[in-house]
């Protein structure tokens, strides 16, 4: 019978990890009795047992197999565990989370075009590049609701949950969008312009201005919602998977409401002028946030307003509709407004299309200029920059 291969010595005056060094490049001889080797090592698998194993003098060679095979196991773990958890269809790397479609540019100028600065602008934030896009439109130098100066990690973790800041596919198929933005003035009551608006290329309604019900005066489609965390729907009823929901933020408190929704953590209702919805009708794929860079230009550059106020005054910010104004002329090439007339001779007239509210609230409201607001609405209007459907 062949006769096993004598076990090689270690040098003299070598020993412990140095040991280990010298022996680790040798290997055992064919026909060594591996399963032997095996079962005397038993021992030294376990956690305590390999520890104390690196140190023992005998099988220097098969201490250097084993510890070969454990790198090799951790690392083939670690592999698979990345695989697996890259493929995992709820998680989404924020990197992933990018435009991958711009708007198609028309071959004339909308009638609205010498409003704007800027023509080509993404009116959503994306989590691969939204410091970028900040510091070279200058929203890195406001605070909200104009800017992230203060704001830019709130922004960062809520884009983070987000799936999506695309705007929808048929962007990139029809160039030149007819567009309506739908108001929530009691204008619209008795009106049967539910089959007109539907007809629009891109609707854009705001807040909690019901479609369910009202249909023969507003219509039943929405392409994109304006909201924030005070006038968002939270009634399944209303939500429509079709329709794109854009949280416009104005203050931190927004961005944290609306992680730790995502995140199915409590919510915290401090910091609002009233109770935020407390749950979320509306998945993270329709889910998107407003470049600050939109409001600051319907406050700064639509509505002129200062933009530092006197001490004794409240700064005053846009409303809703004059955003989603403003959002209109950065997607569309045309756009009608339907929903923006008030009746301030009548206090006691319907405030919005539905509800009870009348126009005497408008006169309590101090956080906006509506008389500020009505001017541009009216300059646009009479300059044909936009069409009204609710001009009497």
């Amino acid at each position: 019978m062949p006769q096993a291969p004598r076990e090689r010595q270690q040098p003299a005056g070598v020993s412990g990890a140095d040991g280990l060094r010298a022996a680790a490049p040798q290997v055992a001889e064919p026909g060594a009795p591996l399963r032997s080797s095996l079962l005397g090592l038993g021992g030294s698998l376990s956690p305590a047992g390999f520890a104390a194993g690196l140190h023992c003098p005998g099988e220097p060679a098969m201490r250097g197999y084993l510890v070969a095979i454990f790198l090799s196991a951790v690392f083939l773990y670690y592999v698979l565990h990345c695989i697996l958890w890259g493929t995992n269809v709820y998680w989404v790397a924020p990197v992933e989370m990018k435009r991958r479609n711009k708007i198609q540019p028309c071959l004339s100028k909308p009638a609205f075009a010498s409003l704007l600065r800027f023509h080509q602008f993404h009116p959503f934030l994306c989590a691969a590049d939204f410091r970028k896009i900040a510091s070279l439109y200058g929203s890195d130098k406001f605070d909200l609701p104009y800017g992230m100066r203060t704001s830019a990690e709130y922004f960062r973790l809520a884009l983070s949950k987000l799936q999506s800041c695309d705007l929808f596919d048929e962007f990139d198929n029809i160039p030149c969008k007819k567009c309506v933005v739908v108001g929530n003035g009691g204008v619209l009551k008795n009106k049967t312009l539910g089959e007109k608006i539907d007809s629009y290329d891109v609707i854009i309604r705001m807040n909690n201005g019901p479609v369910l019900g009202h249909e023969e005066e507003v219509g039943r489609r929405t392409t994109f919602r304006l909201f924030y965390p005070e006038s968002v729907f939270s009634d399944p009823i209303h939500n429509d998977p079709n329709t794109t929901v854009i949280l416009t933020a104005f203050k931190p408190h927004d961005l944290r409401w609306l992680l730790e929704l995502l995140m199915g953590d409590k919510i915290n209702t401090n910091g609002f002028w009233k109770k935020p919805a407390l749950n979320l009708i509306y998945k993270p794929y329709q889910i998107r946030i407003l470049d600050p860079f939109i409001i600051r230009t319907a406050a700064y550059e639509l509505l002129h307003f200062p933009k530092v106020f006197p001490k004794n005054q409240k700064p005053k910010h846009p409303t809703t509709g004059i955003i989603a104004i403003t959002l209109a002329f950065y997607i569309c090439h045309e756009v009608h407004l339907a929903g923006f007339k008030y009746n301030f001779s009548d206090l006691k007239s319907p405030l919005h299309y539905y509800g009870n509210a009348t126009m005497s609230l408008m006169n309590k409201n101090a956080y906006h200029n509506v008389t500020a607001e009505q001017l541009f609405l009216k300059d646009i209007i009479e300059k044909n920059l936009v069409i009204n459907l609710t001009q009497d």
